[in-house]
């Protein structure tokens, strides 16, 4: 007991010293929970307090924390073959995971170059529209998030912060998302954000880069960092227009929105639109590193080998994750669940919204959900205000996450297998903040 005793008091010394381990780029995010296990949708901290989840490790634990089939599945692959690389050998996991996949994607987004995080899946699908279509130039949407390396930075506009000191080394171009200030008021956003789109698109073809040095257009078809905005379906089906029009390819960033975050498998089947090449991560593989470009065998095919190459990706205990995740996802309903749920507290949090007047904006698709705060006089964001909600929220066991320009949106992407009574716990608490907020 003793022995265990000092062992946490060395714990805690750690975190509280934690500047001398770690860079503050990784150290210094909110809140910095100091946490001995996590388990379905709760954290435990090293205080021993239990805190509900309603960030699932920022998308990444859709089947929730430690599921037991995932667990076994890495217990099971780690008997056997713990790393690959594939390529010098090839094994099971890896194949039968790419099988898999190609079940529940879009039609002919079957073939995969496999790697470990989101941003590498980026890079991987700027590298592949790029090298096939021999144009110079990308497009992409201003506010989307789409990585930090040097590559993804270069498409990368929800905060300028990102960018400082770095000047990303492919030359790329910004249109305008369809953010919902920009609707006047009473128009249709289905038929205002196209029409504005063909304006937008026009002034860029005619003024700064022929559409026929173009490679692609990128984009997040929800709006994720920047603020978790959800466009109409017709400016989305516009983009594909254009990009038809020009032998553009269009790639969707679903790193966050895939396996069942906004009620589909992807939300390319949520707004019926399918892109040339996808990018997907986080949700794959409960929690271990794994991504992966897709795009047809057509397309990939024009990409040799020696294109591009890894060393880790598709690690076989993450494909046998994936695998098993995948299983979990169909058994257990996930994506009705994420739907049904969704919806719910939604409905919830619109009630909320009446009773709070900071509460300016709730908007959600499935169980990717944000709740933006503004001053109730001025109008202004507020990230101020979400640094101290999220902070009481947290005191009292409940943990949200932040996204938007200046972190005025509070985030809540709980794992897929959340329950209504678990979102009524969850609400109550920031309710309650929301409440003691406002005397």
């Amino acid at each position: 007991m003793q022995q265990h005793v000092e062992k946490k008091q060395d714990w805690v010394h750690m975190v509280n010293n934690i500047g001398n381990f770690l860079a503050p780029s990784m150290a210094k995010d909110h809140p910095n929970l100091p946490v001995v296990k996590a388990e379905g949708c709760y954290y435990y901290g090293v205080d021993g307090k239990q805190y509900l989840d309603f960030t699932s490790g920022i998308a990444v634990e859709n089947v929730g924390h430690r599921h037991p089939k995932v667990v076994q599945a890495i217990k099971d692959s780690a008997d056997h073959l713990i790393h690959g690389p594939s390529g010098v050998i090839i094994y099971e996991s890896i194949l039968k995971l790419a099988a898999e996949l190609q079940t529940i994607l879009p039609h002919k987004l079957d073939n995969f170059f496999f790697a470990n995080s989101g941003t590498e899946a980026i890079e991987g699908a700027l590298k592949l529209a790029k090298y096939t279509t021999k144009r110079p130039y990308v497009v992409s949407f201003t506010g989307c998030f789409h990585g930090r390396s040097i590559g993804a930075l270069s498409v990368t506009t929800s905060k300028s912060k990102y960018r400082k000191h770095l000047q990303p080394s492919w030359l790329a171009y910004q249109l305008p998302y369809a953010l919902p200030e920009y609707l006047p008021a009473g128009a249709d956003p289905e038929i205002f954000f196209p029409e504005k789109l063909e304006q937008d698109v026009k002034k860029l073809f005619n003024h700064q880069v022929d559409p026929e040095e173009v490679a692609c257009m990128i984009i997040e078809p929800v709006l994720g960092e920047g603020g978790y905005i959800i466009p109409p379906k017709a400016w989305l089906k516009k983009i594909r227009e254009i990009c038809d029009r020009h032998g553009i390819l269009l790639i969707f960033d679903e790193v966050q929105t895939g396996f069942g975050r906004t009620g589909n498998w992807f939300a390319a089947q949520t707004f019926d639109v399918k892109p040339d090449i996808m990018a997907i991560a986080k949700g794959i593989a409960a929690g271990l590193p794994l991504s992966a470009t897709v795009a047809s065998k057509e397309l990939m095919d024009q990409w040799p080998l020696g294109s591009h190459g890894t060393t880790f990706g598709g690690n076989p205990i993450a494909c046998s994750a994936a695998l098993a995740s995948l299983e979990v996802m169909k058994e257990e309903k996930l994506l009705e669940n994420a739907t049904t749920v969704g919806a719910y507290a939604m409905e919830q949090l619109l009630l909320m919204k009446q009773r709070h007047p900071i509460i300016r904006d709730v908007r959600g698709v499935g169980l990717m959900i944000g709740i933006e705060l503004g001053n109730p006089e001025t109008g202004e964001a507020d990230g101020e205000a979400v640094m101290t909600v999220l902070d009481g929220c947290l005191q009292k066991g409940v943990l949200f996450y932040l996204c938007g320009n200046s972190g005025e949106v509070i985030r809540m992407i709980p794992p897929l297998t959340i329950t209504k009574d678990q979102i009524d716990v969850g609400l109550a608490m920031l309710d309650e903040v929301l409440t003691e907020f406002g005397k």
